[in-house]
């Protein structure tokens, strides 16, 4: 049987979607091994779940870099060098990573093989806060509904290339959680299937 492909998963938080990912190549549903798990808080609850599931763990600290008088795309440069150098893997997966990544890192990627999970629909709610603003936008009848995408990274925040979007319905009733908690279980499940929708590109080009 051929290898697996290989992902990277980069982290900053709880690491909720980086669970969903780590249950679907156990369960067979994302068809590739997760090679490492990438986090820039060393408090993440991510690395843990990393840990659990037996995956390595790297941790990188921004500060570190400024605190050496360097700059964030020397960070960007140095992350990106060292995913390729250590795991080269055939895809890098952005799964709550609270960090813009500059062409620095990007530039480490010539397959433009980085996916990133927004919780907002193409040209929506670009950058933070998505959620917060999608709820705030229905509150004044300007959207009906909301969605994520899974989509290509490029140097502009959630503006490459969609491989996956999925509507997520607003309820008159909803609370601003309500709203959170449907688009997450949303995101457990787009973020496998968009990953192996772009892992079978990346294989078969």
């Amino acid at each position: 049987m051929a290898s697996l492909p290989s992902v990277v998963v980069l982290i900053s938080g709880s690491g909720t979607n980086l669970q969903a990912l780590i249950d679907a190549t156990q369960q067979g549903t994302l068809k590739a091994k997760i090679a490492c798990v990438v986090s820039n808080r060393q408090k993440a609850y991510g690395l843990e779940r990393a840990r659990l599931a037996g995956i390595p763990t790297e941790t990188v600290s921004l500060k570190k870099f400024k605190d050496q008088g360097l700059a964030r795309e020397d960070f960007d440069d140095a992350v990106g060098k060292m995913i390729v150098e250590k795991f080269n893997p055939t895809l890098v997966i952005l799964a709550g990573w609270m960090h813009i990544l500059s062409p620095r890192f990007l530039a480490h990627f010539e397959r433009d093989n980085v996916m990133n999970l927004h919780p907002a629909l193409p040209g929506q709610f670009d950058g933070a806060h998505a959620i917060e603003r999608a709820f705030e936008a229905y509150q004044k009848g300007e959207i009906e509904h909301t969605g994520i995408m899974v989509h290509k990274v490029i140097a502009d925040v959630d503006r490459g290339q969609v491989i996956l979007q999925q509507p997520v319905p607003i309820e008159k009733t909803d609370t601003l959680e309500d709203l959170e908690q449907r688009i997450h279980k949303a995101e457990h499940q787009l973020i496998v299937k968009g990953a192996q929708v772009f892992l079978d590109q990346l294989t078969s080009s």
